[in-house]
């Protein structure tokens, strides 16, 4: 079959013909449709996540179910499929016997320990894949596996009241989105953008009110809940000013330097900095199920396998608006 490969630590992606794989047991073999391009690939092919190399990366991948592994029961041939980033765990230490699987330290990973998406086939455990919506196309279902997946987790993760304000840092790929979902679940929503250009756009994704940094949102009333999908840690801490009294910042964006809230903050306005991922499967259904009824739309770009170089450069270069997706 067909795979973009990651060749090595800061090395070109490269597409190959590698072996096709088979479904063992617990698992199916999906013939893919669509692999969501995120910018996790980029930091695992520069060596900033651990794995071998080479590698197949990918995880947002979706598509059929052409095989069915020994002791597979929740999944048939034909089902519409895809996979987060945990797919396997010890299923014994603490945090397994928790149902907090994202924690233990055994876990089996979509394109680290396991194949990732960026191929014709990939084997998928079963139990760990979510059946996608008929009304869903692949191209829109990929980076809800990722992408969606992680806002929406982000914004259920903070607990949400009736009538508080959710505000957006960074209106890219995560951001898009973000500020979708929280229209959908009926919050009032602020996008904070640095970039003009974008604010029409903005409107259009459902944005109550456009504002420019942590000042700006405290003068238009302040939020309850920060979804900060930003990787830059400046313009979090920033954004800290603009939270009202026991307001939530929801950190998804990633940076090399420490957040930094001041002491004051956290005492007298009882603020909380909370980090998240990926935080339940239940958070993946939902949105998936919002996405389906067409309140939630991605914006990407889609490329074929061949092109898969090209899709990764764009991606690493920050210039793809705003998913890319290799359609398979």
């Amino acid at each position: 079959m067909k795979a973009a490969v990651a060749t090595a630590v800061n090395g070109p992606w490269e597409v190959r013909e590698v072996p096709k794989p088979e479904a063992g047991p617990g698992q199916v073999l999906v013939k893919m449709r669509a692999s969501g391009v995120c910018f996790t690939d980029v930091h695992e092919t520069l060596g900033h996540i651990p794995g071998p190399f080479p590698r197949i990366l990918g995880h947002e991948p979706v598509g059929e179910v052409v095989a069915v592994g020994a002791g597979v029961t929740s999944r048939k041939v034909g089902d519409r499929v895809g996979v987060g980033w945990v797919q396997a765990t010890c299923g014994r230490c603490e945090w397994c016997l928790r149902e907090k699987k994202n924690f233990c330290a055994s876990q089996q990973a979509t394109g680290i320990q396991l194949q990732g998406g960026h191929a014709e086939f990939m084997p998928m455990y079963a139990d760990a894949t979510m059946l996608i919506p008929d009304a869903l196309s692949f191209e829109q279902a990929a980076p809800i596996f990722c992408a969606g997946y992680t806002v929406w987790s982000g914004l259920r993760w903070a607990k949400p009241q009736p009538h508080e304000r959710v505000a957006v840092l960074g209106i890219g790929g995560l951001g898009h989105l973000a500020v979708q979902y929280a229209k959908a679940a009926g919050f009032e929503t602020i996008a904070i953008s640095h970039s003009p250009d974008k604010d029409k756009f903005i409107r259009e994704l459902g944005a109550d009110e456009i504002v420019r940094d942590g000042k700006g949102l405290a003068a238009a009333g302040g939020a309850d809940i920060i979804l900060s999908t930003t990787n830059s840690t400046k313009a979090m801490n920033d954004s800290v000013q603009g939270l009202r009294p026991d307001g939530r910042l929801v950190t998804m964006g990633a940076d090399a330097d420490p957040v930094s809230v001041p002491l004051m903050d956290l005492i007298g306005r009882r603020v909380q900095v909370i980090g998240s991922s990926q935080n339940g499967r239940e958070y993946l259904y939902e949105a998936l199920d919002y996405a389906a009824k067409g309140k939630v739309k991605v914006i990407a770009e889609v490329y074929k396998l061949d092109e898969a170089r090209k899709a990764y450069e764009r991606v690493a270069e920050g210039k793809v608006r705003f998913r890319a997706v290799l359609a398979i």
